[in-house]
């Protein structure tokens, strides 16, 4: 499938086919437990964050490697009705970049694009071992990394519909907001985003950056109070 269309989006939909010098590997080797990858991109996360709190930079890490996998998968089932197959063992992962480098798959392949194979393709074949991956480094509760996943998906559905709108495609648009909306009525998904601004129900932490504020979809109206850790 053509992938080039991804890119018009926005950087965290594009998806290279081949590694243009960068290093990495597969993303299967990390859910398998070679998980220093994922150390070093918390690390730096941290450090670009200026935070020592490890469970903000693990979940902001999260967050960001979550929104990719979604984008990718849903902006190429509004766009084409079809989604690259995303295997962990073709999907390769360079933690020291960022998009759309950090990302891109060998081989080829593509799958029909339902909600059902969506699941199957980015929560069980990625999120859910990413999640366990995580946890190894940094003990960050589930249903945060649960929220975040939601609160991924929705940012994916808002960029293509606003894509969508200002090109004149709005069924684009429109085939993102379905696949999502059965997507999010997963036990696991259901309830980490509500009303129709798709706003979180829990907070990923970034208020505790500092001089971070509050994310666009935040379930907080202001930033609480911080707490020692």
């Amino acid at each position: 499938m053509d992938l080039t269309e991804l890119d018009a989006v926005g950087g965290f939909f594009a998806l290279r086919t081949d590694p243009s010098g960068g290093k990495g590997a597969p993303l299967a080797r990390l859910y398998a437990g070679e998980t220093a990858p994922l150390t070093s991109r918390i690390d730096t996360v941290a450090a670009r964050l200026g935070t020592g709190e490890r469970r903000v930079a693990a979940s902001v890490a999260h967050l960001g490697l979550a929104a990719r996998l979604w984008s990718i998968a849903l902006g190429s089932a509004a766009l084409h009705g079809e989604i690259p197959d995303l295997d962990p063992a073709r999907l390769h992962w360079a933690p020291e970049r960022s998009a759309p480098d950090d990302l891109w798959l060998t081989g080829s392949g593509s799958l029909s694009a339902t909600a059902v194979t969506l699941r199957e393709a980015v929560q069980y074949g990625h999120l859910v071992p990413l999640a366990d991956a995580l946890r190894q480094d940094t003990p960050v509760s589930r249903q945060l990394l649960w929220g975040n996943a939601g609160s991924a998906l929705a940012g994916a559905v808002r960029m293509l519909a606003d894509w969508a709108r200002r090109g004149g495609r709005t069924a684009v648009g429109e085939r993102a907001a379905a696949l999502a909306a059965e997507l999010l009525s997963h036990p696991d998904l259901a309830g980490t985003v509500r009303g129709p601004a798709m706003r979180r129900s829990t907070c990923c932490l970034y208020y505790r950056v500092p001089g971070g504020g509050l994310c666009g979809d935040c379930v907080f109206d202001r930033p609480p109070r911080r707490t020692a850790q």
